[in-house]
């Protein structure tokens, strides 16, 4: 006689335009039912652009502890100990080129790092363009917010990650040239339709975050949700993958269902359906 074998799932949704709502928030629904299933066994984790910051700001209502994939995948950072579980950084030589690089043919990049210790994001505060300020504007009284006045203190650090906000003209030859040495995302703001470029070690990505959280979390089946084209990757990875309504056709392509928007709660309303805790086979 067989012996049953029990089967663990991992949960991940991606963030903006997926689990957060329009006015970049989670609704009550959407905490008070992410809150229930976590403290029932569900093992979940979001995966996102942000930083921990703006990501703890947009889910305040998710007092849940579970593990958070950050930065594309930079980093995997325990919710309640603050411990970070995976960390990708840019070979520092790399990492210098490529901001001298992007300064010399007119992109001014913000520059995330760990100086001195502590994670701080750094751009040349006279020199970016009017996208960029708006960005930042929106980041006001951020404990990272690190404005520099030269090149030299812009590239300061351990350096993990670039964001670039310029015209396509501009960020295309970047993309192109790096798209197979670096981990790169390459679209519109789904906010302020600003065209943007981000930079990551080639290592860091959500998909290869997943697959490594799903190892540590000893998990053998895996549920992702998502609604962008920088979600693919993970969809790729996962034994299921559901498309928000509101997603891009080409994730809605890839998935294995479709389920409602992120503005209707489309991923706290699956799972309320369809968690059902740890199952076994066999």
């Amino acid at each position: 006689m067989e012996k049953d074998c029990i089967m663990k799932t991992l949960y991940v949704s991606d963030l903006d335009g997926t689990l957060i709502r329009s006015d970049q928030k989670t609704s009550e629904f959407t905490n008070r039912t992410i809150n229930r299933l976590v403290e029932e066994g569900m093992l979940f984790s979001y995966a996102t652009a942000r930083s921990y910051n703006t990501a703890h700001k947009v889910t305040a209502g998710m007092t849940a502890a579970f593990p958070l994939i950050l930065y594309n995948g930079a980093f995997i950072k325990d919710n309640a100990s603050g411990e970070l579980l995976l960390k990708n950084f840019f070979v520092r030589d790399e990492a210098v080129c490529l901001a001298d690089e992007l300064t010399r043919h007119g992109v001014q990049p913000i520059i995330y790092s760990f100086v001195n210790g502590e994670e701080k994001f750094s751009y040349c505060d006279a020199w970016i363009n009017s996208a960029t300020k708006d960005f930042v504007l929106t980041r006001a009284g951020d404990s990272r917010d690190r404005p520099v006045q030269t090149m030299d203190e812009l590239k300061e650090g351990k350096i993990f990650y670039f964001t670039c906000i310029d015209t396509p003209e501009k960020l295309q030859p970047f993309y192109d040239k790096y798209s197979e040495t670096y981990h790169l995302v390459y679209q519109k703001d789904i906010y302020s339709g600003e065209q943007w470029l981000e930079i990551m070690p080639k290592a860091a990505s959500k998909s290869r975050a997943i697959v490594q959280l799903k190892e540590m979390m000893g998990c053998d089946h895996l549920v992702v949700f998502g609604d962008a084209i920088n979600d693919l990757d993970m969809f790729q990875v996962a034994d299921e993958a559901y498309a928000v309504e509101n997603a891009v056709p080409e994730l809605k392509a890839a998935a294995t269902g479709i389920i409602a928007s992120n503005d209707a709660d489309g991923v706290a309303e699956w799972l309320s359906r369809n968690y059902r805790g740890i199952t076994t086979e066999g």
